[in-house]
């Protein structure tokens, strides 16, 4: 745990993509505490007419540099805890790759313990219970 998707358009170097994985992983180590070396990304590129967002939903001037993160994570952290993380990982993606702050959009989907499995086809959390 955590699963990180970041989504973004096709085109950066790889060198972007490292900063954008390692940034996220920082920030979810600083903030939610999670182990070292339980690192799961996965980068989605996308052409420009794959990737649609709202320019300024919700008064957030976005760019074509938007970043999308998806976190998947147990429901076991408290608001101060989200919110933490959510500005540790701003903080993170302006200082490497570069994002403006306005460029990083974040959500995260909670699930029980129960619903990972690590592999071997064993529920490691779930078990451990």
């Amino acid at each position: 745990m955590p699963l990180i998707r970041i989504s973004l358009r096709v085109g950066k170097p790889a060198a972007y993509r490292a900063a954008l994985s390692e940034g996220v992983y920082a920030a979810l180590r600083a903030s939610f505490d999670v182990p070292e070396d339980d690192r799961f990304v996965l980068i989605h590129e996308h052409a420009a007419d794959a990737f649609a967002y709202g320019a300024t939903y919700l008064g957030v001037a976005r760019s074509d540099d938007l970043v999308i993160v998806q976190i998947t994570c147990n429901d076991t952290r408290n608001r101060a805890q989200k919110r933490a993380l959510y500005r540790r990982i701003v903080d993170n993606l302006t200082d490497d790759p570069g994002l403006r702050p306005e460029d990083v959009f974040i959500n995260l989907v909670e699930v029980k313990a129960e619903n990972w499995s690590f592999g071997n086809g064993l529920a490691q959390y779930a078990d451990r219970a």
